[in-house]
């Protein structure tokens, strides 16, 4: 049960050399800041990621968390690391001065998640949820909404919530039944929620829930749903948590993973309705929300490279400790990574590892870029490319994540499926991550119909034209011939499967849902793929600050990328491009 460690070096190149991190401290927002500081605040998040979380990540899985009289009673240490948390600062590191925040780049807030997700993913859970209220508080809340709420959410004080899931409501927002009526300067509350993940717990001052209702007079369908501030306790005359609003917890859910974080079944409002304020215009709530839901996607594609590192972390530990057959030229016993399928595994995991952080990290720069670039047409720019980007990061990193953490349990053979070794466990907590803040599906219709179709394919067609600039420079090196080919075949595919989608969309209703996530996981390969490109250009260019051993594991990595991931894209283009006549041709009673 190997506790987590920082893969430092690893997060601190991909920052440097991944995610224009130069670009974005030439910012005007960020003048105060220098590279220094963001290599310190990442290291430290990560010291307190191995220190603090990892030791409490399995006793919580193994305990959970209960119900009691007054709400959720945490795992046991959850307080604790909590309470460090808050006391660290960490919840602050993306929020503005403004509002007590250290108003720092979000790729920093990225990277110090992504450890803090690797220790611990249950705990983790309510920062992640915390930072997505706040980030649509400060982009629709009225300024009196965000002065009340905002600082203390910032200091950790106070966490947040998501509340849109009903039981007749998951991914259909449009049938969402809770209700609001306006009273005064607030609305009454009253409903249900499910799923809603940290919807309570005894560590922090307040919960500041934000709730999709329906007022009376609302329009049916998602442009009736307005978005709500509803506090587990409501402000008193100074600000702080007074008087017990109508919010309780009736229930938790039995899952199959993240034992230690709450999924409640919350209800507002069971006499005169919960205390609310609305947050945005009447009938806007759903693209209010979306605001807080796009955070939390780029968070939980960050979930999808921290899972994966950690599976990762145990599998490579465990298959140079454990003894298990003979090598070619070697005496005796030999422990299992001798042995090359065993290898193989190991770089499936460590390179899609590298090219999802890669990724993550790169898009979480270019978010930056739309919201604190010093022009409006670079903001705008940034703007588009940060929305066709966040569908493929959430979905192809946590899809991938499955495969990583499934390798992990299959390194271990069959200790890998018994409980003991921790190999189950992120296997287990994986799995919610394809699942929550929309499907796979919902990410990969959103990418091929919203993203793709819309423009006629033309921001995937600039991405694909950055990536073809690299050929040049990894043409000079004989090292990155196979990166240079394989990404080269695969822009091929990338743009091939765009234009059918283009060329075939208006035509057929079913084009773009039989395309749709064959063509997003083949983004996700090709610009992976590209990520792994530009970090081996770094390398043979003679980068600053990276030692041998690391230029050679990375461009080791980057060719095993190369020979067995890149390959996939020939599959998913066939797939992507197959048409939908045999994916609707089987009858309903057939299946």
């Amino acid at each position: 049960m190997t506790q987590y460690r920082h893969p430092t070096k690893d997060t601190l190149f991909a920052i440097h050399h991944l995610s224009g991190i130069d670009r974005i401290l030439a910012l005007d927002a960020f003048a105060d800041f220098d590279l220094d500081t963001v290599d310190q605040v990442v290291e430290e998040a990560g010291k307190f990621a191995a220190d603090v979380l990892s030791p409490i990540n399995i006793p919580g899985d193994q305990s959970g968390c209960e119900v009691v009289a007054g709400g959720v009673v945490a795992a046991p240490g959850f307080a604790d690391a909590y309470q460090q948390y808050v006391d660290n600062g960490w919840q602050s590191i993306e929020v503005s001065s403004d509002y007590d925040g250290m108003g720092m780049p979000g790729i920093v807030n990225a990277a110090a998640m992504e450890a803090m997700q690797a220790a611990c993913m249950s705990f983790s859970l309510a920062p992640m949820l915390t930072g997505g209220a706040i980030s649509a508080l400060q982009a629709h809340g009225s300024e009196a909404i965000r002065n009340a709420y905002i600082p203390k959410m910032s200091s950790g004080v106070w966490t947040g919530s998501m509340n849109l899931t009903e039981s007749q409501a998951g991914s259909d927002l449009s049938v969402v039944a809770t209700k609001a009526h306006p009273e005064g300067d607030h609305y009454r509350i009253s409903g249900s929620k499910i799923f809603i993940t940290w919807g309570d717990q005894e560590f922090s001052e307040n919960i500041v829930h934000l709730v999709l209702a329906r007022l009376p007079d609302a329009p049916h369908g998602v442009r009736g749903l307005s978005l709500f501030v509803v506090p587990k306790f409501l402000l008193d005359e100074n600000g702080d948590a007074g008087e017990r609003n109508e919010v309780s917890v009736a229930s938790i859910e039995h899952k199959l993973g993240i034992h230690a974080s709450p999924t409640c079944v919350m209800s507002f409002g069971e006499d005169q309705g919960a205390v609310g304020y609305l947050v945005g215009e009447e009938n806007n709530g759903l693209a209010c929300m979306f605001t807080m839901m796009n955070h939390a996607r780029i968070s939980v594609g960050v979930q999808g490279v921290a899972i994966s590192e950690r599976a990762y972390q145990l599998a490579s530990s465990y298959a140079k400790d454990r003894k298990q057959g003979r090598a070619p030229g070697i005496k005796g016993s030999v422990t299992i990574i001798h042995h090359p399928d065993v290898r193989r595994m190991l770089l499936v995991m460590k390179s899609q590892v590298e090219a999802m952080r890669g990724l993550a990290f790169y898009t979480a720069g270019i978010v930056d870029l739309s919201h604190h670039a010093d022009d409006e047409e670079a903001r705008e720019e940034a703007k588009q490319r940060a929305a066709l980007l966040t569908p493929v990061l959430k979905a192809w990193a946590t899809e991938t994540a499955q495969e990583i953490t499934s390798l992990g349990v299959q390194v271990h053979g069959g200790m890998g499926f018994v409980e003991e070794t921790g190999a189950a466990q992120h296997m287990r907590d994986a799995r919610i991550l394809t699942i929550y803040e929309g499907t796979t599906g919902i990410q990969a219709t959103d990418f091929a119909g919203r993203k793709v179709l819309a423009d006629e394919g033309k921001a995937m067609t600039d991405i694909i034209g950055e990536l073809r600039s690299l050929d040049e420079a990894l043409a000079a090196d004989e090292r990155l011939a196979e990166i240079r080919g394989a990404l080269s075949e695969g822009a091929e595919q990338l743009q091939s499967a765009t234009s059918w989608l283009v060329k075939h969309g208006a035509s057929d209703p079913y084009a773009a849902g039989s395309a749709s996530v064959s063509l997003l996981m083949l983004a996700g390969t090709v610009l992976g793929g590209w990520q792994m490109a530009r970090a081996a250009l770094q390398i043979v260019d003679g980068a600053a600050s990276i030692d041998a051993d690391f230029a050679t594991a990375k461009i080791a990595t980057t060719r095993f990328y190369a020979q067995h991931i890149l390959p996939r894209s020939r599959a998913l283009h066939a797939a992507a491009t197959a048409g939908s006549d045999a994916l609707m041709a089987l009858p309903e009673d057939a299946f």
